[in-house]
């Protein structure tokens, strides 16, 4: 059994969409899951879940209706994300390997999917080799606040943001699907690579405030 933290970790959570979603979750299922299930267990089930994402976007090559699929996986696995913490705070069940699984998948299934769109009609791969590497940056930076400062700093722009960016390019896919909306430098640009990089713009400056500020603090320690 994994070693409970002896003084919890102080979540940080900016976004008042996330806090949100996770009051609304812990309302409506939070009291539906089995005593008998662990954090992990739930973790498992949005991984499941972001793992059919994956999937079904690979799939979208054939046809953009495969994202439908797409955005029931990233439902699963956001609402899952939300719930462990909850079963794991609520029955004191918070662990060190625990927190290690959730961000780890998180980071996994981030990066493939944003990598699965890039290799599908809809989205240049280019743009989508600037994104994979973004959330794995992200929570390399949340892991040390937690190891240094016992702090989970949420980004501003966090999970819940990100899936919703997620599922609006499936949507975007579905109805305008690989149309070129104007060419720049002879490139055709289409509404899933306007997306793309709409989303990439804030996150990058979120990856890089977080880091400043966790280095910042690093240096205040050593004095």
């Amino acid at each position: 059994m994994s070693e409970p933290y002896k003084n919890p970790v102080k979540k940080l959570i900016p976004s008042k969409l996330e806090t949100g979603y996770q009051k609304l979750m812990y309302k409506l299922l939070g009291r539906f899951i089995p005593k008998s299930a662990t954090p992990n267990m739930v973790t498992t089930v949005g991984v499941l879940g972001g793992a059919a994402a994956i999937i079904f976007a690979f799939l979208a090559n054939i046809s953009p209706l495969f994202f439908i699929g797409t955005i029931a996986g990233l439902f699963v696995h956001m609402t899952a994300d939300v719930l462990d913490g909850y079963v794991a705070r609520s029955r004191g069940m918070s662990s060190r390997a625990g927190a290690y699984y959730d961000l780890i998948s998180d980071v996994l299934i981030s990066t493939f999917l944003i990598l699965a769109f890039g290799l599908t009609p809809y989205a240049h791969i280019e743009l989508a080799a600037f994104g994979a590497p973004l959330y794995g940056v992200m929570n390399v930076t949340m892991m040390n606040y937690i190891i240094y400062f016992n702090e989970f700093q949420f980004p501003r722009l966090g999970p819940i943001e990100a899936h919703i960016a997620y599922s609006v390019f499936c949507i975007l896919s579905m109805i305008l699907g690989s149309r070129t909306l104007f060419t720049v430098f002879g490139i055709g640009v289409m509404a899933g690579d306007i997306l793309m990089l709409i989303a990439l713009i804030p996150m990058y400056y979120e990856m890089i405030r977080m880091a400043i500020a966790l280095f910042r603090r690093l240096k205040e320690l050593e004095k």
